[in-house]
């Protein structure tokens, strides 16, 4: 079965990069689930040890390869400035990125724009 959707002559190398981080990246994340999993489900703590290292492995790759779509796919640098690392809200960071750019919103009114 083809992880593609277009054929795949038509795709550019870039597109076909693109195509197998993302197929990369939900392969980690998955992953991460199962490792997860095992360890909330194994009542011997050194085997819970042992996956929860493996799973932290796995939050890595995935990380990694955000990474990489970050540096390489248009709207991923503007999309994470927006929602990582801040303490708000995620629905209030959505609403901050959309009217200033990504940047927080300034401390004020926050009574949205005039027209």
């Amino acid at each position: 079965m083809s992880n593609y959707h277009e054929p795949v002559e038509l795709l550019s190398e870039k597109a076909k990069n693109i195509t197998r981080a993302i197929n990369s990246l939900k392969e980690e994340l998955e992953a991460v689930d199962w490792y997860n999993q095992r360890v909330e489900a194994s009542d011997d703590e050194e085997l819970q040890q042992i996956m929860a290292h493996n799973r932290d492995e796995e939050i890595e790759h995935a990380c990694m390869t955000i990474e990489w779509l970050r540096r390489n796919m248009d709207k991923w640098d503007e999309e994470l400035k927006t929602y990582l690392f801040t303490d708000q809200p995620i629905i209030e960071a959505e609403e901050g990125g959309e009217e200033s750019g990504g940047k927080p919103p300034s401390s004020g009114l926050n009574i949205g724009k005039l027209k």
